[in-house]
């Protein structure tokens, strides 16, 4: 996506607040990533343009805050989760194994940008630890075996999908 067009964007949320001031600078960060699905840098220089603020405050802002990304989201989703009752069960195990085998860039996304895994301080599901979410469902009691399965399973989808032409 180019500059010019999320910088639109942004002036679009802009001009559907009429309140520009700083202590709405997460609001209107928020809002942005609703829209885009990320902080780009392009709309980040324009928020700060727009507040008559520094870049590298607003940026200080989106980075101080685990809640910003600052990368697209992948095709699939994982939510990992490294709460107590996961990280007793061997979460980290499972990152390991979801960092090799997808080959996670520094962001969580992976190269082919099929995978985003977002690590979550809790998913609310201990009883099933270890838990991961993906694309929105629960999968708990994982192994790297089960793992395995079920990122197998998304690969078979996409080829079948590729293979009928919907891809």
């Amino acid at each position: 996506m180019s500059p010019v067009h999320e910088a639109s964007r942004v002036e679009a949320l802009l001009a559907e607040r009429p309140d520009h001031s700083r202590d709405q600078l997460i609001p209107m960060l928020q809002e942005i990533q609703v829209r885009e699905g990320y902080l780009s840098q392009a709309a980040m220089t324009e928020l700060a343009v727009a507040l008559d603020t520094p870049v590298a405050s607003v940026y200080g802002v989106a980075t101080f805050y685990n809640q910003f990304r600052f990368a697209p989201l992948g095709t699939h989703v994982i939510e990992l989760c490294r709460g107590t009752a996961c990280h007793v069960k061997q979460s980290l195990a499972l990152q390991q194994h979801l960092q090799r085998r997808l080959k996670l860039r520094p962001d969580g996304n992976s190269a082919d940008k099929r995978f985003t895994v977002l690590k979550v301080a809790c998913l609310g599901a201990c009883s099933i630890a270890p838990v991961i979410k993906l694309d929105g469902e629960f999968y708990g009691h994982l192994t790297i075996e089960k793992l395995d399965s079920l990122l197998d399973a998304l690969d078979r989808d996409c080829y079948a999908a590729e293979e009928a032409g919907v891809a």
